[in-house]
């Protein structure tokens, strides 16, 4: 899957744990779904997962690992993985936009890039299978993108990966979940609580200012293909500036959350949030705590991990020269599981604190050139 900062990729085992102990629970929602891994892990174990993400990359990323089945699209996939492979670059507005006027891809992979996303755009494909052939085209750029795993920013020099040759691969697709099929859904969070009803709910929200869409605008672009005009020095889309999250503003977020957790349609809730976030751990149990009429019991996980590397390299300018110093190296997350029952007996080996590596991304040691706001 797709680098992203705030991965749970060494965290999932936790987060399928909790859920297990949890509730005997048949189905989820995924309400910030990102990249869909947790989303994929759970359907992996099983349960049906309704997913949720408002940017348009995260809905096609949730509809080929959560809604899509293998038994449904693989063969055709493999087809077309095989006949896109053999198309030959042709430069337009992807080249153009990410290769010229910023640095993110070589010229010759974002030439295959935009004759692949053509050639997807003009084959009237159903949703699922487009949205599997979109992430397989998307986790090939990925393969050759020259970042620290933020699109905020390109590499003031090339990535060594940035030179090898773009290709598909067939996505983990994986067979229909025991406990039923799957649901990818572009919403809001607080659109999506009203609509969604599962046993449990996982709850993972943004943690500070920087929003998703600025950090993977080159992925929202890819998928929607509406080609829009771009601003600075990383030629973010427009509505970068427009689509402001109230999850991304600290004055509003409390009352959001505090809104949003009243909100969900789930006996139990499990919420990542980290030491990083608008939210000190004290302030989020006693948010939680005050569910169902202050009947909530919260059990809490802690887990120690190194940041990624993007945090550790510095802080640069424009000009790629280090203007500040990083205040620390790891972080705290924390996985909450709350309901009206007590469940701190069944969560009890889960509870002393972990330490590992949540990092996914492969850190090439360069500086940045930042793409402001």
């Amino acid at each position: 899957m797709i680098k992203y900062i705030g991965s749970k990729r060494t965290l999932i085992p936790v987060i399928l744990e909790a859920v297990r102990r949890a509730a005997n629970a048949h189905s989820v929602i995924d309400l910030f779904s990102g990249t869909s891994r947790v989303g994929h892990a759970l359907k992996a174990a099983g349960y049906r997962v309704l997913s949720n993400d408002h940017n348009a990359y995260a809905v096609t990323l949730a509809r080929c690992y959560v809604q899509a089945d293998a038994e449904d699209v693989i063969d055709d996939v493999r087809k077309l993985v095989r006949e896109l492979n053999a198309v030959n670059g042709a430069p337009g507005y992807f080249t153009e936009t990410f290769c010229v006027k910023s640095r993110f891809f070589q010229p010759k992979n974002g030439e295959r890039i935009d004759a692949i996303r053509e050639a997807i755009a003009v084959k009237g494909l159903g949703p699922e299978l487009e949205a599997v052939m979109l992430v397989s085209l998307m986790e090939a750029a990925d393969r050759v993108d020259s970042t620290t795993g933020l699109q905020m920013a390109y590499l003031k020099t090339w990535a060594p990966r940035a030179y090898n040759d773009l290709e598909l691969r067939v996505p983990e697709v994986l067979p229909r979940a025991r406990h039923g099929k799957g649901q990818a859904t572009g919403l809001e969070a607080l659109e999506a609580v009203k609509l969604l009803e599962a046993d449990v709910a996982y709850i993972d929200p943004p943690y500070n200012q920087h929003s998703y869409l600025g950090n993977y605008h080159v992925w929202e672009s890819l998928v929607k293909w509406d080609k829009p005009e771009v601003y600075g020095v990383a030629c973010k889309r427009l509505d970068v500036r427009q689509r402001q999250s109230v999850f991304n503003s600290r004055p509003q977020f409390a009352g959001i959350m505090r809104q949003l957790l009243a909100s969900v349609r789930a006996p139990v809730l499990v919420v990542s949030f980290n030491n990083e976030g608008y939210l000190a751990r004290e302030e989020m149990e006693s948010m939680l705590a005050a569910l169902w009429n202050g009947e909530g019991k919260v059990t809490t996980i802690e887990n120690d991990f190194k940041r990624y590397v993007g945090a550790q390299i510095g802080i640069h300018n424009p000009q790629g020269e280090k203007v500040g110093t990083v205040s620390h190296l790891r972080n705290k997350e924390f996985v909450y599981v709350v309901s009206r029952d007590d469940l701190s007996a069944r969560l009890a080996p889960m509870s002393r604190p972990r330490r590992g590596q949540l990092s996914l991304f492969d850190g090439d040691k360069a500086r940045a050139v930042d793409g402001g706001a």
